[in-house]
């Protein structure tokens, strides 16, 4: 395992810096939730971010989908600075992203929320037909054919976790940011939702994901890289980072070696 690590790692080195930030700041206030942080993420790579609560996870993606600007430091896509891009734009230049907290269209069925996303998302669509099509397969691919005409409001946590996966791809993103698609799923769901981050990467689409579920970032990430207190604290394989001891420390506690595993 630990050679099959070192191998894909020393391939990364081969692939196109797909996205990247340097220096990224940004303030709420008088608090620095992210500190001239640097990350860069490969083209085809699974790249898993973690951290404690309140260490600036959800504040990079924001940072990077357009949300916040930075107060310091860039973002850059395929070699474009695109910070200060709206949301809109990001989405359409081919980075999507999932939310924590599912936020689909409630009083529309699960599958005119995916056509939404279709019809606006990377290459604009105007064909409605076209878009449906595309919908009803993402659907499928993601579990819910099933269940394409329930209202979202009628779906449970992972069937909206499911929909909120489609949603972000119907956009055909080039880079995908989930923001812990797994958390609050069951083992199996766990394991299920993982094997679709697999099937993603492997269609092409670069993914950088947050995760508080070791076994399922661990187990699916070519890299980590661990933030604290909006800095970087540590970057490396899985089983760097779960040997590293400031990684365990900063992150779980004295007792925390055994949640890696």
């Amino acid at each position: 395992m630990e050679k099959d690590n070192a191998q894909s790692l020393q391939s990364m080195k081969d692939y196109h810096i797909f996205l990247s930030g340097t220096n990224v700041t940004k303030f709420f206030g008088g608090l620095a939730a992210l500190s001239d942080l640097d990350f860069q993420l490969h083209e085809n790579e699974i790249l898993g971010l973690i951290g404690p609560n309140g260490a600036g996870k959800t504040t990079l993606f924001n940072v990077i989908a357009g949300v916040y600007k930075p107060d310091r430091g860039v973002i850059r896509f395929r070699d474009e600075i695109i910070s200060g891009f709206r949301p809109d734009q990001i989405c359409k230049k081919g980075i999507a992203r999932t939310f924590q907290i599912t936020k689909p269209f409630l009083a529309m069925s699960a599958l005119e929320n995916v056509v939404v996303g279709s019809y606006f998302g990377c290459h604009g669509k105007r064909n409605l037909r076209e878009c449906i099509t595309q919908a009803e397969q993402i659907l499928s691919f993601v579990g819910l054919a099933e269940k394409k005409y329930a209202l979202a409001s009628q779906l449970t946590l992972v069937e909206r976790k499911g929909l909120e996966l489609a949603r972000s791809l119907s956009t055909e993103p080039s880079i995908l940011l989930l923001d812990e698609v797994v958390g609050g799923l069951n083992p199996t769901e766990t394991s299920e939702m993982v094997e679709l981050i697999k099937q993603i990467r492997n269609d092409g689409v670069t993914i950088l994901m947050i995760e508080h579920v070791m076994k399922a970032v661990m187990g699916v990430s070519d890299r980590i890289i661990v933030i604290h207190h909006g800095e970087k604290i540590a970057e490396g394989s899985p089983e760097e980072i779960s040997s590293n001891q400031d990684v365990i420390e900063a992150y779980l506690g004295s007792m925390g070696h055994a949640h890696f595993k």
